[in-house]
């Protein structure tokens, strides 16, 4: 059974940078396209970012572009966001996502096979 564990989290002012992994067992980790999604509180969970099961080609939420980065080590069956200028609307509980196909343009909440449990950022003004 494939398991997602991410870490990472935490409280951190305005400005600031946090790095978030996701540690994937249980499976293949390089057959599937990897993502993070978030979701606010009262809000629908939105795509942040995804890179390609190759590595080669990341995708990036317009609210997002150019602050965070997106990466993978296949060799450590990992998936890591980097997130610099944090503002206080990146505040959400951010999900690790595994994907074998993507179906449109960009990866979407349905073509998910696999969640992590989420782990909580707070950005304070």
């Amino acid at each position: 059974q494939v398991r997602l564990v991410e870490s990472g989290g935490g409280l951190v002012q305005a400005g600031g940078s946090l790095r978030l992994s996701c540690a994937v067992s249980g499976g293949t980790f390089r057959n599937y396209h990897m993502g993070w999604f978030r979701q606010a509180p009262g809000k629908e969970r939105e795509f942040v970012a995804a890179v390609h099961w190759t590595g080669g080609r990341t995708d990036y939420a317009d609210s997002v572009k150019g602050r965070f980065t997106i990466s993978r080590d296949n060799a450590k069956n990992t998936v890591y966001l980097q997130m610099n200028s944090l503002k206080p609307e990146d505040t959400a509980v951010y999900y690790c996502a595994a994907a074998l196909w993507i179906t449109a343009q960009t990866m979407g909440v349905k073509d998910i096979n696999h969640w992590g449990q989420g782990t909580q950022v707070t950005v304070s003004s």
